[in-house]
């Protein structure tokens, strides 16, 4: 009896573990938005054999506008760190309507993270930690990635933060 509930119990694990990120997506109630193209002498990606290389992109709200303001002066830290879930969930989108699928994705590789801070606001890894999170709540292990959060004066239109990544994807298309 015990090795069957042993069995029983590695097997929920692994189903667990083997849900695909559009399932989890769903599961966490995360809608991916329509991204628009990129607006500057810059595309949204770039794919390089399996790696593939996000530009920067802030808290877009679905009305357009985007959520802005200094860390530590107009913005609290969790304010910021629902700013950067916003991030993450863009990023995601822009790639899902590039690939079809977030099932293509084997990895995330690297996050660079820049909010928009105040003097004396040093809390920049806990707001990226809201861009972090999400990606460790879709793709799980897969999700966890090394990461730079920086303070910065301004970003453009002053977005409170602006997220970049690498990816690697299963098969190079």
């Amino acid at each position: 009896m015990k090795n069957i509930m042993i069995f029983t119990l590695l097997l929920v694990s692994f189903h667990i573990a083997a849900q695909s990120p559009e399932k989890k997506l769903v599961e966490l109630g995360i809608q991916l938005p329509e991204i628009p193209a990129a607006l500057g002498s810059y595309v949204d990606m770039v794919q390089v054999g399996n790696l593939v290389f996000l530009s920067g992109r802030g808290p877009l709200k679905t009305d357009g506008k985007y959520i802005t303001g200094k860390l530590g002066k107009e913005l609290n830290a969790e304010e910021g760190y629902q700013a950067a879930r916003l991030t993450a969930i863009n990023q995601l989108a822009v790639l899902k309507q590039s690939y079809g699928s977030l099932d293509k994705i084997k990895r995330i590789v690297k996050v660079n993270g820049y909010v928009n801070t105040a003097d004396l606001f040093f809390e920049q890894s806990k707001v990226i930690n809201g861009f972090s999170d999400v990606l460790i709540e879709v793709f799980g292990e897969q999700g966890k990635h090394a990461r730079t959060s920086v303070g910065v004066f301004a970003l453009p239109q002053n977005m409170a933060v602006e997220v970049e990544m690498i990816i690697e994807m299963k098969d190079a298309f």
